[in-house]
């Protein structure tokens, strides 16, 4: 027998960059949110009110209540390219505090319907998950060497 088939066989695992971490953790939020908002339509008189101009808890549906809702929802969208994209020290800074806020957000909205509660936990579990993976981001050695100047 040869020392190879003697070895027992061992799974890779690489190391994720805490940007990738950042990023599908960011997706998953999101894809919460479409997921609970689109089981929202089912609760009765819901699609009523959205046909009567009702924005869910908020009232009126105005074009100044739909922008506040769509730049709501636009930050988390953005923070799965930002996080991949951004600088170390900024995009560190950027997701502690854009996970801090958005777990606030969803401690406030997700009381109602059992799926808003259910939905909620796991909102709060990924945001929570955000910041502590940019509160704990990889130092890396400080460089002890000079850049090289140009000519």
């Amino acid at each position: 027998m040869t020392e190879r088939a003697n070895t027992p066989h061992v799974l890779e695992d690489l190391k994720v960059n805490v940007k990738v971490k950042l990023s599908a953790l960011w997706a998953c939020v999101m894809f919460c949110y479409i997921y609970a908002d689109y089981f929202g339509l089912y609760e009765p008189g819901k699609v009523q009110d959205i046909l009567n101009g009702q924005f869910f808890a908020v009232g009126p549906a105005t074009q100044g209540v739909l922008l506040g809702a769509s730049l709501m929802l636009a930050i988390p969208s953005l923070m799965i390219f930002l996080s991949v994209a951004l600088p170390p020290v900024f995009n560190r800074r950027l997701n502690i505090v854009a996970g801090a806020v958005y777990t606030a957000i969803i401690l406030k909205t997700m009381w109602g319907w059992l799926f808003y509660i259910f939905y909620g936990v796991i909102e709060i579990s990924l945001t929570s998950l955000v910041v502590w993976y940019a509160w704990r981001w990889p130092k890396s050695p400080a460089s002890t060497q000079r850049p090289a100047s140009s000519p």
